[in-house]
Formats: structure tokens, C-alpha cells, sequence
């Protein structure tokens, strides 16, 4: 299944904030977006899930519009874990995953054995299967974030979005999510601000910055150091690691390259 952002542009607010943005989602690839705060990325991801409608250009699905599809529709074939999400119901861990089977059910699909199973492995998968029976609201932000993992896979959707899903996760779990992303047979497009997090999972990468695509390819042939100090303004040493991987280490301002800070010792 193939998702494509054909020139397209949003507003907000009198402002421009995606402008004249072309993006190729291939399947079974795992696409990430970086740039810095408002460069677009959660905008990019909105328009892609059909949430938002484009000022101009178009979203296509398999080559059809998704301003032609109903909710229902979109949602069993894509899945967006968006960075707030958050409900005042009373609702327990194991019935907030349940919602991701809400796009397969109907009159004639009620819920079934199957549903629960599919439920308790997507539960297993983030690791939350010993506090299924808690209630909602006693849980802590990275919890519920991995819960919001849980009912997209619940979902079983053919594209999964997620819009920065490392937020309120300690590294271990950073880590262990978006290795569980890249193990599923689907397609994944991730916005991320951490670029050795998009070097080491993404097949490819897309840098934003003032709401255009300023490159777009494998990690090792975007986050050059050029690039990193043009967009982000930081200096860094890219270590290139075969496979088009890389990694970024950061230098302090003022230090040079290939050497660490000195720390000031106080007395």
C-alpha cells in the first residue's frame, strides 16, 4: 500500500506552515521526518493521515484521494499515534487498546474471540500486559504513550504514523518501541527529534525545514554535517556505519572538531 503527499500546503493562523511538500511513502518502509519545532512535521503528518485537508495538491492512498474516503475507511488501512491523545473516560489499560478494534467492527462483525486475541498481543508487544486492568488516568505519561502504540497495532493497520511517539519514554523504552516499529510487516512513518534514533531504525529520511523537504533519502546521505548546521544550527561529527547508517555526535559550541569539552571544575 502506497501513501503520497502530491505538492501540498497548509495554513494556519494567517501563516504559511507546509508549502509545495511532495513525499513517496514506499511500502514496507520505515520513512522518518526531522527538523526542528516548526518545521511541519506534525503538520505533514496530520495531512497524511487525513485528519487535515491541504490547501492545495492532494493525499493519496493507493492512488486515491483520502478526501474521498470516510473515517472508517482510512482507519483500517491507517493507524497515527499522535503525541497527546488523551481521554477523560474511566477507562481501563486493556479498554483503551480496544478502541483500535473499533474501525473492524459493525452490525455484522460484532466482537469476537479473535478481537481479544489480537488485543493481548498488542498488548504483550509494548510490554503492558501486567497493567492491563489498570484505570486510565493512575497511569504515567510514557505508559499511556505505549498504550496509544498498542491500540494502533490493535488497529492492524497497513501504514502506521506516528507523530514524535518517543515522548514521555525513558531511553530503554525509546529504544525497545521503535525496534518493535521496525519489526512489523507494515508500513511506518515516524516524526522524530531524535536524528540517532531516525540513523539507526529509518530506511530512508526526510529533513524538514521552514515547511519544505530540504532532503530526502537514506540517514547516512541526509544528516550530513552541512546539513545538520544548516537547519538545526549545531555542529556535529557524522560517523558513517555501512547500510547508510550513521551516527551524530554533538559538540559544544565553540569546540572543534573531533574534540570533547573540557568541564569547568567549581570549587
Amino acid at each position: 500500500m502506497n501513501l503520497s503527499a502530491c505538492n501540498v500546503s497548509w495554513s494556519a493562523g494567517g501563516g504559511s506552515i507546509l508549502e509545495d511538500v511532495s513525499l513517496d511513502v514506499v511500502a514496507g518502509e520505515f520513512l522518518g521526518i526531522v527538523g526542528p519545532n516548526g518545521s511541519g512535521k506534525t503538520s505533514l503528518m496530520s495531512l497524511l493521515a487525513g485528519l487535515r485537508r491541504p490547501r492545495s495538491g492532494r493525499v493519496l492512498l493507493d492512488g486515491e484521494s483520502v478526501d474521498r474516503l470516510g473515517r472508517k475507511e482510512i482507519a483500517k488501512r491507517i493507524a497515527l499515534v499522535e503525541q497527546q491523545a488523551e481521554t477523560g473516560e474511566r477507562i481501563s489499560a486493556r479498554q483503551a487498546v480496544e478502541l483500535g478494534r473499533t474501525p473492524h467492527l459493525g452490525p455484522l462483525t460484532p466482537w469476537s474471540a479473535v478481537d481479544e486475541a489480537i488485543v493481548d498481543e498488542a498488548i504483550r508487544n509494548v510490554g503492558m500486559a501486567k497493567l492491563a486492568a489498570r484505570l486510565w488516568h493512575t497511569l504515567s505519561g510514557g505508559e499511556r504513550q505505549r498504550l496509544h502504540i498498542a491500540r494502533a497495532l490493535a488497529q492492524q493497520p497497513q501504514i502506521l504514523l506516528l507523530d514524535e511517539p518517543t515522548n514521555h519514554l525513558d531511553v530503554g523504552h525509546q529504544i525497545g518501541l521503535l525496534h518493535l516499529v521496525r519489526q512489523q510487516q507494515l508500513t511506518a512513518v515516524a516524526a522524530l527529534h531524535d536524528l540517532n534514533h531516525a540513523a539507526m531504525f529509518c530506511d530512508r529520511v526526510a529533513l524538514m525545514s521552514g515547511g519544505r523537504i530540504a532532503a530526502l533519502g537514506r540517514p547516512c546521505e541526509v544528516l550530513t554535517e552541512e546539513r545538520i548546521r544548516t537547519v538545526f544550527g549545531v555542529d556535529v561529527d557524522v560517523e558513517h556505519q555501512g547500510e547508510g547508517r550513521c551516527h551524530i555526535r554533538y559538540r559544544a559550541p565553540g569546540c572543534p572538531r573531533g574534540e570533547r569539552p573540557m568541564l569547568k571544575r567549581i570549587s
